[in-house]
């Protein structure tokens, strides 16, 4: 009878739903921020034709890329969230501003392979710096959110 018993406690905890390690669900909230953010300051920079973009998704409906704020951004940021969680105070401003230095190197590559036009006018370190904001936020909402869950 102990072995019958025992093999009942061991066969349900097989199908007993484990937690999920990475826990996607509490990602959600700050991806929708980030989506939402990224596609409003977009069209914003759009409208006042500090940037363009010559080569994107459904051109004739959609004046930015809808790919880079509807899916890599979002996420994007799950992946720099689960890192920035991981890491001491120190380690998280010295990521983001790396990370944002290199968003910066990376919009001038996407310039020079056509994917992206900015104005003359328009200066790189603007990038550096609002990317830098961006995470931030980003990090702070993810934050104030998952301590309002537990």
């Amino acid at each position: 009878m102990n072995t019958v018993k025992h093999l009942k406690d061991s066969s349900s905890q097989l199908w007993q739903k484990k937690p999920s390690r990475f826990g996607i669900k509490r990602y959600i909230p700050a991806m929708l921020l980030a989506s939402l953010l990224g596609t409003y300051l977009d069209l914003y920079y759009v409208g006042k034709q500090l940037y363009h973009f010559p080569i994107r998704p459904l051109p004739s409906i959609f004046s930015i890329h809808i790919g880079f704020t509807l899916v890599a951004l979002p996420i994007t940021m799950i992946v720099i969230l689960n890192f920035l969680q991981r890491c001491r105070i120190w380690l998280r401003i010295l990521f983001v501003l790396c990370l944002s230095l290199l968003m910066a190197v990376m919009e001038k590559a996407a310039e020079n392979m056509g994917l992206f036009v900015h104005a003359e006018e328009w200066n790189h370190m603007n990038t550096f710096a609002g990317y830098c904001l961006f995470i931030g936020l980003i990090y702070a909402f993810h934050g104030w959110m998952n301590r309002e869950r537990e």
